[in-house]
């Protein structure tokens, strides 16, 4: 109980000295001493402005943190390397003071928003903009409110107490070869990573051509006539599904990380080919699924994982699947390796050529 008073009050008001504060206080105590040495009234005069000026200095910063009212809105995720906007939405409740000149910061976080000017019992919105360098969750739990209005003697600071978080998603636009899902094992070494569509299925139709597909699947005759690739469209073999089964037993790390944006990538060129796909950890599953939700969650999931050397071993789904293992290191070698099992196999058979290579 003591704790949590001291907190109400530390949140309620903090007050730091600027460079300015503490050469004005200190003007101030040369001319007190001067005043009461000398006796002269005009010392006295302009002692008590100088006084007058730090207390309504502080009165006003007071005020102005104290009636601001602020609402975090937070995006569902961010990417590495990616822009993000946090934005605030605040709210002056006072109904005399002007909002003059206040910094909104994140405990955690490097860059602040700024309010430059709210009138009373007025609302608006301030952005923050951010750029993360790792994939992970970053807890949100602080905002600070300061404000060095009207004078700049002091910065006066009021802690919120917001929780929340950021969820920030690895890359998912690694230069990969995907495996082709269906034909059975005794394709799997000539056909798992050709780079195509998968195995022909019943004929659906032409559309636009994508990075990744068969150039044997382009329909030269609509090609010359549009100007542009055309390629035929398959349905995929309806009970196949590609598991991406991503190893943590390694130490945090770069290439514990790129075999998270490896996982990743395959994950959303999975997604754009149409395939049906999951994920699998020693420490959970995703199940199969499509579509940009499913890639989202799986991409969620790939930002909350971690690595240690005391995790087992990631065991491929049983069923009719093929399942690619991604481990760290695997960008290491000469042109990148995966461990591809199918129809519930074991991924310790390696095979070359799985990451890294040309989409």
């Amino acid at each position: 109980m003591p704790g949590d008073l001291w907190r109400r009050i530390r949140g309620f008001r903090r007050i730091r000295f600027t460079r300015a504060g503490l050469l004005f206080s200190a003007g101030a105590l040369a001319v007190g001493l001067a005043a009461i040495n000398t006796g002269n009234n005009l010392l006295y005069l302009i002692l008590g402005a100088m006084l007058g000026a730090i207390v309504v200095s502080g009165w006003l910063s007071e005020r102005t943190i104290r009636g601001l009212e602020v609402h975090r809105h937070t995006p569902r995720a961010a990417t590495v390397e990616a822009p993000l906007g946090l934005s605030y939405r605040v709210r002056n409740s006072s109904r005399r003071v002007p909002v003059v000149s206040v910094e909104i910061r994140e405990h955690g976080l490097q860059k602040p928003a700024f309010v430059d000017l709210l009138e009373p019992d007025m609302s608006g919105t301030v952005r923050s903009e951010h750029h993360f360098q790792r994939r992970g969750v970053v807890p949100l739990s602080t905002i600070t409110l300061s404000t060095t209005f009207p004078f700049g003697l002091f910065r006066k600071e009021r802690d919120l107490e917001i929780p929340g978080e950021i969820v920030v998603l690895p890359r998912s636009d690694r230069p990969i070869r995907m495996p082709m899902i269906g034909g059975g094992r005794t394709r799997r070494v000539a056909a798992l990573f050709h780079g195509g569509g998968g195995v022909r299925g019943e004929y659906r139709g032409l559309r636009a051509y994508r990075p990744g597909d068969d150039v044997r699947d382009i329909h030269w005759r609509s090609t010359a006539r549009l100007g542009e690739p055309v390629v035929r469209e398959y349905e995929q073999e309806a009970g196949e599904t590609l598991w991406i089964c991503l190893d943590l037993r390694h130490p945090p790390g770069e290439a514990a990380e790129d075999a998270v944006e490896v996982a990743a990538s395959m994950a959303a060129r999975a997604e754009g080919r149409g395939w049906r796909y999951g994920l699998a950890t020693v420490t959970g599953r995703v199940s199969p699924g499509q579509g940009p939700g499913h890639v989202q969650q799986i991409l969620e999931s790939l930002a909350r994982v971690r690595f240690s050397e005391d995790h087992g071993t990631v065991v491929p789904p049983e069923g009719d699947t093929r399942s690619v293992l991604v481990y760290p290191g695997m960008m290491a070698g000469s042109g990148g390796a995966a461990s591809p099992g199918e129809r519930g196999g074991s991924p310790g058979d390696r095979a070359e050529g799985a990451a890294g290579g040309t989409p």
